[in-house]
C-alpha cells in the first residue's frame, strides 16, 4: 500500500467504529503559552481533558501534523541520521471522550493492524504498566488480560512508569498507557536474540508504532492521584513508521512518504541516493526539513529571529547548510522541492496547494539570504576547527562559538554538527555564558511565577455574552496569582462573560467587575487554551459572591470599527491585487489597525489609493452586519465565506457578512459599515518574503490625520511666503539645497585627503600591526566612513581607530584588516562596545567594521585608547 492508502485504511477503520474524522490542527500553536508548536496528536484536545470544555464528539480520529523540535521531545539530532526520527511527522490517533476504554481501544488496535493491514502477529510485542510503588498503583492487570487474547505471555511485556505512564504535565489528567512494537529484523536476527530483549532498548528495527494511553487519573499539586469521574482513550501511532512496517522497508526513509523528494533531490544534485553515506544522510536531513518549514509556512509562521519563528529558521538553515557541504549545491534548491511535497501530501493537507507560492518564495528569499553569509562562516569555522588541532585541542572556545552565532547567522546546533564531524566538540558554557551576557545587555520581561488554580465551582466552559451584551452578572469559577517583574495580579475566570479574550488579532476588552459599589479593574482580558482570562491588579474581597461585569463600551466600539475595516480591507485588496491575496495576520485595537498578507511586490501609490477608495465607498454604502452562528461548515463554504489556513474552526463556525465581504470570524463588529466613518492607509511596507502589511487608522483619527497634513501643508505654503504653486515651491529649494551641499561635499573631501595624508604619516607598526589611532576634524559620519575604507584599501594589516564630534556628539569607528581579523580573532564589534562606555555611548558592528556614538566627548580620547588596548 502507497501511503496515502494506508492514511485513508486507517480514518477508513475508525469511521466504521463509529468514530468522528476531524481535521488536523495547525503545526503552529496560538492561545497556548505552554506550547509553540503542535508536538501531538491530543494536543487539540487538551481542553476536554482539562474540564475546560464539552467533547463536540465522544469518539474522534484524525491524522495530526506534529513538529518536535525543542524541550524533551527534541530529536532533531537523531533526524536524518538514523531511520525513525523526524522533525514534523505525523500522528495518527484516536480518542474516547469518556466513552469507550481499554477493552474496545485494545481489541481494535489489535483487529486495525493484524486482522485489516496484516502485520504478522509474531512480529508484534505490547508492553503494560508494571506499576508504582509511589504512586501506590498495581500491574494494570485489565490491560495484560486484554492482550492476552491476542498474544502470547512472552511477548507481553512490563514496562516502568518512564514508558509506561503517562502525563500531560506536573499536574492534570494522567494515566497508564500500553504500546505496540513491530520486530522488523531479519529471521536470522530474530533467531538470535528475542524481540522482548530490545523493546524501549533504542533498536532501529525493533520500534514502537501505537500508544494507547488510558486517561484515567489526575494528578494533584501535591503528588496525589484522584479518579478521574470519565475515563478517556488517547492513542497516537507514528504514520511514518507504519508506512514502513506495510511497506517491507528498514527506514522511514526509504518509504514513498520521503522517496518521491529524495529522487528529486537526487535529480537537482546529480548524486544518486544510496552511493555515500554522508550524502545520503544529507537528502535524508533535507527531506524531513522541508517538510517542516513547508506546513509551518502554511500553518503563517515565517522564519524570523524570534521565537517559533526562530525554530524554523534554524531548521531551513540546517538542510541549506547539509546541502551545501555534501551535495555540492551553491544556490538556493529546498523551494524547488515543494512541488513534490505537494504532490505527495497535498491531497491530505490542502494548504500546501493553496500556499505553495507563497512557500516556495519565503523559502527561496531564506536560502538566499543564509547562502551570502555560509560561505564565509563555514571558512571562519574551519580555520577555527585548524587552530584547535594545531594547538593539540579538541574544544571550541564558546567565545568564537558565539561570534558565529551573533555576527553569521550560525545556530549553535549548526556549530556543533561541523565540530563532531571533525572530531571536535564545543564549549557549551562559554557559548553559554557570551549569550547571557547579550541578553543581560538588552533585557526583556522578567520571568513570570504563577500559582496554582484556585477552583471555585465547577463549569464545561464560560459562555461569552459579548457579541449581543456588554454588562453581565458573573461569578468566579477559578483563580490563580501570576507574578511578574515583582508586581502581582490576578487572572480570573467567569461562569458567563461578556468580555472579549484577545484572538484571532483582536486585543482584548477592558473594563471592570462590581460588588456592593466596589469596582476591580479588569485591564485586560486573554485567551488561554479556550478559557476567556480576565486580567485585574487585586483580588476583590470576597471571590465567591455574584459581581456585575462592565465592558468598556467606547473601547469596544472603537476596536470593532477597526476589526470590520479589516474585513473591507481584505476584501478590497482581493479586489484590486487578485485572489493570491490572504490573510497572514493582524492587530486590531482601539488605535489602529495592522493587516498582513500575501502579495509579492510592493503595492503601488496607485493601487493602495483604489484600495482606499473602495474601501471608503463601502463604508459609506453603510452595509449592515449580517451575522449567521453556528453554521455548518459546510453550509458557511457554500455562502463562499473566507477560511484562513493555519487557523483551526470547528464544526459550526460564525459567519460576518458586509456587503461582498463574507469571513469566518469569532470578533466583535460594527453594527454597520457607516459606523467606521473613514478609513485612512498610512504605511504600506514589506514584513517578510511575499508578506505585505498595511497600517491604516479609522473614523476621529483619520479624520485627524487628514487634518494635520492638511495644517502642514498650509504651514509649508505659509513658509513660501504664499506661493500659489506649492510643489513649485519646495522643488526650487530642493534644487538649491543639492547645489550647496554639492558645494559642501567638495571642500569637505578636499580637506579628507589632507586628513588621510596626516594619519598614513602617523602609522605606528607594532608586532606587524599597523596601528593608526587619532581624533580627526571631520563633521560628517558618511565621510569618516569612507576614511576607514580607503586607508583599508591602502594600508596593509590595518588596526585603526579614530574618533571625531559630529553634530556636537562623540562618534568612534573602529576599521581592522581581514587578515588581523583571521589571524588574531580580533572582532570590531566587541571592541567598540567595551570602548564606548568610557564616551557614555554605545555601538557595534561587523568583524571588520563598527561604529558607535555616545554622549560624552569629553570621553572620545579615552574611547580610543580603550580600544587600542584589545591589541594587548
Amino acid at each position: 500500500m502507497n501511503s496515502k492508502a494506508i492514511r485513508k485504511a486507517f480514518l477508513d477503520f475508525f469511521i466504521s467504529k463509529q468514530h468522528t474524522i476531524v481535521d488536523s490542527a495547525p503545526m503552529v500553536v496560538k492561545n497556548d503559552p505552554t506550547l509553540m508548536f503542535t508536538n501531538a496528536g491530543m494536543n487539540q484536545f487538551k481542553d476536554i481533558f482539562l474540564g475546560n470544555e464539552p467533547a463536540k464528539s465522544t469518539r474522534v480520529a484524525d491524522t495530526q501534523k506534529c513538529l518536535r523540535v525543542s524541550g524533551k521531545h527534541n530529536d532533531l539530532e537523531e533526524v536524518g541520521h538514523d531511520t525513525y526520527h523526524h522533525t514534523m511527522f505525523e500522528m495518527l490517533g484516536n480518542w474516547s471522550f469518556g466513552d469507550y476504554f481499554k477493552t474496545e481501544a485494545i481489541d481494535w488496535a489489535w483487529e486495525f493492524l493484524h486482522d485489516k493491514m496484516g502485520i504478522p502477529a509474531d512480529r508484534m510485542y505490547a508492553t503494560v504498566f508494571e506499576g508504582s510503588k509511589d504512586d501506590k498503583l498495581d500491574l494494570d492487570e485489565e490491560a495484560k488480560n486484554l492482550w492476552l487474547k491476542h498474544l502470547p505471555a512472552d511477548r507481553v511485556l512490563h514496562g516502568n512508569k518512564k514508558d509506561n505512564f503517562w502525563e500531560m504535565g506536573d499536574t492534570g489528567p494522567c494515566g497508564p498507557c500500553s504500546e505496540i512494537h513491530v520486530d522488523l529484523r531479519d529471521d536470522d536476527q530474530r533467531a538470535l536474540i528475542p524481540g522482548a530483549e530490545l523493546v524501549n532498548k533504542d533498536n532501529p528495527l525493533v520500534i514502537e508504532i501505537w500508544n494507547l494511553v488510558f486517561i484515567q487519573f489526575n494528578r494533584k499539586a501535591d503528588g496525589r492521584l484522584e479518579d478521574l469521574p470519565a475515563k478517556h482513550v488517547d492513542t497516537g501511532m507514528g504514520f511514518e513508521r507504519l508506512c514502513m512496517v506495510l511497506q517491507g522497508k528498514k527506514s522511514n526513509y526509504d518509504t514513498d512518504v520521503f522517496q518521491t523528494i529524495i529522487g528529486e533531490i537526487a535529480a537537482l544534485c546529480g548524486i544518486q541516493y544510496g552511493d555515500n553515506e554522508k550524502s545520503d544522510i544529507a537528502m535524508r536531513v533535507i527531506a524531513d526539513h522541508l517538510r517542516a518549514i513547508s506546513f509551518a509556512i502554511a500553518d503563517g509562521q515565517l522564519p524570523s529571529n524570534n521565537k517559533a519563528g526562530y525554530v524554523i529558521r534554524r531548521i531551513l538553515r540546517r538542510a541549506v547548510r547539509y546541502g551545501y557541504t555534501f551535495l555540492n549545491f551553491r544556490e538556493a534548491f529546498i523551494y524547488k522541492l515543494v512541488e513534490a511535497l505537494k504532490n505527495n501530501m497535498g491531497d491530505a493537507f490542502a494548504e500546501l496547494g493553496a500556499q505553495q507560492q507563497l512557500i516556495e518564495k519565503v523559502i527561496k528569499e531564506e536560502e538566499e539570504s543564509f547562502l551570502r553569509t555560509l560561505s564565509t562562516g563555514i571558512k571562519l569555522l574551519d580555520e577555527l576547527i585548524g587552530k584547535a588541532k594545531a594547538d593539540q585541542k579538541t574544544v571550541i572556545a564558546g567565545k568564537d562559538v558565539f561570534t558565529l552565532y551573533d555576527t553569521y547567522g550560525f545556530p549553535l546546533d549548526l556549530t556543533q554538527l561541523i565540530a563532531r564531524e571533525n572530531g571536535m566538540s564545543v564549549d557549551e558554557k562559554g557559548f553559554d555564558i557570551e549569550m547571557a551576557e547579550q541578553k543581560n545587555r538588552s533585557r526583556s520581561a522578567a520571568q513570570q511565577e504563577t500559582d496554582d488554580w484556585v477552583e471555585l465551582m465547577r463549569v464545561d466552559a464560560t459562555e461569552f455574552l459579548g457579541y449581543d451584551r456588554l454588562q453581565a452578572d458573573v461569578r468566579i469559577v477559578r483563580y490563580r496569582k501570576v507574578t511578574q517583574k515583582k508586581k502581582a495580579y490576578y487572572q480570573l475566570v467567569f461562569d458567563q462573560t461578556p468580555f472579549y479574550g484577545e484572538s484571532g488579532g483582536q486585543v482584548g476588552d477592558c473594563g471592570y467587575i462590581e460588588a456592593k459599589g466596589v469596582k476591580t479593574p479588569v485591564f485586560d482580558t486573554q485567551k488561554e487554551n479556550n478559557l476567556i482570562v480576565h486580567l485585574v491588579e487585586r483580588l476583590p474581597e470576597d471571590p465567591e459572591r455574584t459581581f456585575q461585569a462592565v465592558v468598556d463600551a467606547n473601547r469596544r466600539q472603537q476596536i470593532a470599527n477597526n476589526h470590520t475595516a479589516t474585513h473591507l480591507l481584505h476584501a478590497a485588496l482581493r479586489e484590486v491585487l487578485g485572489t493570491h491575496v490572504e490573510q497572514k495576520g493582524s492587530l486590531v485595537n482601539a488605535d489602529h489597525l495592522r493587516f498582513d498578507f500575501s502579495h509579492f511586490q510592493k503595492v503601488s501609490d496607485e493601487e493602495l489609493q483604489q484600495v482606499e477608495q473602495l474601501v471608503n465607498e463601502k463604508i459609506r454604502r453603510n452595509a449592515a452586519l449580517e451575522e449567521s452562528r453556528a453554521v455548518p461548515m459546510d453550509q458557511a463554504k457554500e455562502l463562499g465565506a473566507m477560511m484562513l489556513f493555519g487557523e483551526k474552526y470547528g464544526d459550526k463556525v460564525r459567519v460576518i457578512k458586509f456587503g461582498e465581504s463574507v469571513e469566518l470570524c469569532g470578533g466583535t463588529h460594527a453594527q454597520a459599515t457607516g459606523q467606521i466613518g473613514m478609513l485612512k492607509i498610512v504605511s504600506e511596507s514589506a514584513v517578510a518574503a511575499g508578506i505585505r502589511r498595511i497600517e491604516a487608522i479609522t473614523a476621529a483619527r483619520a479624520e485627524k490625520y487628514v487634518n494635520d497634513q492638511l495644517d502642514l501643508l498650509k504651514q509649508i505654503k505659509d513658509a513660501l511666503k504664499g506661493s500659489s504653486d506649492v510643489l513649485a515651491g519646495v522643488s526650487a529649494l530642493m534644487q538649491q539645497n543639492n547645489e550647496l551641499s554639492k558645494q559642501i561635499e567638495g571642500f569637505q573631501r578636499e580637506g579628507l585627503k589632507i586628513v588621510k595624508s596626516n594619519l598614513k604619516s602617523k602609522v605606528l607598526m607594532e608586532r606587524g600591526v599597523n596601528i593608526i589611532a587619532a581624533k580627526v576634524d571631520l563633521d560628517n559620519a558618511a565621510l569618516i566612513k569612507d576614511l576607514a575604507f580607503q586607508l583599508k584599501a591602502e594600508v596593509d594589516d590595518l588596526f585603526l581607530v579614530v574618533g571625531a564630534e559630529v553634530a556636537g556628539k562623540p562618534l568612534l569607528t573602529v576599521m581592522i584588516s581581514d587578515k588581523l581579523v583571521a589571524e588574531k580573532g580580533l572582532h570590531a564589534g566587541k571592541i567598540i562596545r567595551e570602548a564606548a562606555r568610557e564616551m557614555k555611548g554605545g555601538g557595534g558592528g561587523q568583524p571588520f567594521y563598527a561604529t558607535a556614538g555616545g554622549k560624552d566627548v569629553a570621553g572620545l580620547q579615552a574611547a580610543i585608547d580603550k580600544a587600542c588596548s584589545f591589541l594587548n
